[in-house]
């Protein structure tokens, strides 16, 4: 056997590196999941029950996984101690509407929600030998969530290094990926587009129909028909 087709034999064979992507069937963390395919990564994704109202993007998320053909998927139930604290949480508090930016941090913010889901990334992160952690966290076109800036996403990757024994010990250096953080949602869209995400798999909608019909009017809405319109992109999901 020549060099060159032994190399290119152990080069097929070597295992990819793994990575977590936080996947809530979203247009920015599906964004993500491609971002981490297209970067040569074992892709393990992670999505999250804590008893949502849009809880038709777990379908979503679920849908993404099975298209892209990731390697694992997960949903984690998670019992939230203060349902009542946020109107993604509690049926009884309304999902703004048409409000976008007249709240620091509107009341569709998850007490620490982000700070959870990266905690159950890191645990499982570390049992498979994983080293990143990606997370479509987005702090310019975003709604304010406290858990979305660079200073919290940078704290947390620090913890992740001293607080885990694969840091201490220094078998694995912990990174916090989030490739859309400094991106406007038409940037976003249009990256998304060029990576080939199948825009109709997501859904973004705070408060959608019981058959998935997005409200058009929550900041997220908001935020998603923005980045269409500003990136020049039709959005299958809206009639």
């Amino acid at each position: 056997m020549r060099n060159e087709e032994r190399g290119a034999r152990s080069e097929k064979e070597r295992p990819l590196p793994r990575c977590i992507v936080l996947l809530s069937g979203g247009l920015d963390s599906a964004t993500c999941l491609l971002v981490a395919i297209a970067e040569g990564f074992e892709v393990h994704a992670l999505s999250f029950d804590y008893g949502q109202r849009h809880a038709i993007e777990l379908d979503r998320a679920r849908t993404l996984a099975r298209f892209y053909e990731i390697r694992e998927h997960r949903v984690v139930r998670l019992d939230l101690p203060a349902r009542g604290a946020s109107a993604l949480t509690d049926p009884d508090k309304p999902v703004p509407r048409h409000a976008l930016g007249r709240e620091a941090i509107p009341i569709t913010y998850v007490p620490a929600r982000n700070t959870l889901f990266l905690a159950h990334a890191l645990s499982w992160a570390e049992t498979i030998g994983a080293s990143v952690i990606y997370i479509g966290a987005n702090a310019l076109d975003y709604s304010g969530y406290p858990d979305c800036r660079p200073e919290f996403l940078q704290a947390f990757e620090k913890l992740a290094n001293v607080g885990t024994r694969a840091g201490v010990e220094g078998s694995s250096r912990f990174e916090v990926r989030a490739p859309l953080l400094s991106m406007t949602k038409s940037q976003i869209v249009r990256r998304a587009a060029d990576l080939g995400l199948e825009f109709s798999l997501t859904s973004s909608c705070y408060d959608p129909s019981a058959e998935g019909v997005p409200c058009g009017a929550c900041d997220s809405c908001l935020l998603r028909e923005k980045g269409f319109r500003e990136a020049g992109i039709a959005d299958p999901t809206r009639g």
